[in-house]
């Protein structure tokens, strides 16, 4: 018996139809398959607990922080990553995405790949700030 995905587990269904080419580490639609509650992340940014910038100019510290901000959101919030159906991201360099998606996959589940997508911007609410990742979550009742 194969083991499901985190997706799968939480009542998630990828869906990456034939027709569109295969996306690394996203699914091009999440389908919601069990009632739930809707977990809403705002934008997080590298700043850490006490407001202070993490990885000034090092986006991959920043990426890291980012994630660990998610993670600390989607806790408050009764979620896990297993829950996220989509995360939107703003760069300020849309060419360094390989940075982000290795951090990404280090810190997300094996197997988890929400709806994304991602944005390059030309500055966030601060000119220090090289990342922000948005998400949305599903936790089954």
């Amino acid at each position: 018996m194969s083991e499901q995905s985190p997706a799968h587990a939480a009542g998630l269904r990828p869906i990456n139809p034939p027709g569109l080419a295969p996306g690394p580490g996203y699914s091009h639609a999440v389908s919601v398959d069990t009632p739930g509650r809707l977990v809403v992340i705002s934008g997080q940014v590298a700043l850490d607990g006490d407001g202070n910038l993490v990885g000034p100019g090092d986006l991959r510290a920043q990426t890291r922080q980012v994630f660990t901000n998610l993670h600390t959101a989607l806790t408050a919030a009764g979620a896990d990553w297993r829950h996220v159906i989509k995360l939107g991201y703003f760069l300020r360099d849309a060419s360094q995405v390989t940075v982000v998606r290795e951090v990404r996959n280090q810190m997300l589940p094996p197997g988890l790949a929400p709806a994304s997508t991602l944005v390059e911007v030309s500055r966030l609410f601060r000119d220090d700030l090289l990342i922000e990742v948005e998400a949305l979550a599903v936790v089954p009742a």
